[in-house]
């Protein structure tokens, strides 16, 4: 899953996208509005994380872009503008969630969560099961025989783009928009390279990972 953050605060931008990536989301961070809407422009996100005082304008207005656009995108402001009638404003434009700064990682992430599952119609993903290993689509929780299975988030991401496929082929480009953010420097074998590295933390998980040459992948249960 894709998230775009806004926050032009450098520091606390970090700190946010690093506890996103943590939950295996791959998160693209701007730090002004007019960079957030073109990537709106080419992008699908699965939720926006946008703060309101930015250097070019009020996030707010990104929420009526996203509602026109990707109307199925969850939208939650995050930001210092923490009045009565601030908060009304943004509920206003259309924002799913309000969060006022300072505030909890734990409580976005919880919020996060919320807003993920209603933007997969209000209820948590199913989790998936493909030889002995289960999926959790909706925590992002991965097991093998019952017993957890710690991976990197881009990892978790490309394991997760597969399971979400699983028996049917997904393309290079599709799992390169899944698995890499903007702001990664992605080399041409990157893909590939991580593709290996999973295939090793799978073994014995009952499963394979088939290369579809030119085209892409397809993970099946193991025979």
């Amino acid at each position: 899953m894709r998230v775009l953050l806004v926050e032009d605060e450098a520091e606390l931008a970090a700190l946010v996208a690093a506890r996103l990536g943590e939950g295996g989301l791959i998160v693209d961070r701007f730090g002004c509005l007019a960079d957030a809407l073109e990537a709106v422009a080419t992008t699908g996100y699965s939720l926006a994380v946008c703060d309101r005082r930015l250097p070019d304008g009020d996030g707010a207005d990104l929420v009526g872009v996203l509602r026109r656009s990707q109307p199925d995108c969850p939208v939650i402001l995050l930001t210092a503008m923490d009045s009565l009638t601030d908060r009304i404003d943004g509920l206003d434009a259309g924002a799913d969630d309000y969060i006022t700064k300072p505030f909890a990682f734990d409580e976005l992430m919880a919020r996060v969560r919320v807003q993920l599952r209603r933007g997969q119609g209000g209820r948590a993903m199913p989790a998936a099961e493909v030889g002995r290993l289960r999926f959790d689509l909706s925590s992002r929780e991965v097991r093998v025989d019952g017993e957890p299975l710690t991976l990197h988030r881009r990892e978790l991401a490309l394991l997760g783009a597969l399971v979400a496929r699983v028996g049917r082929v997904v393309t290079r480009e599709s799992l390169t928009e899944q698995v890499y953010g903007f702001d990664d420097d992605i080399q041409s074998n990157a893909l590939d390279a991580m593709v290996s590295r999973l295939r090793r933390r799978l073994e014995g998980a009952g499963v394979m990972i088939h290369t579809i040459r030119g085209v892409g992948y397809m993970l099946t249960k193991a025979p």
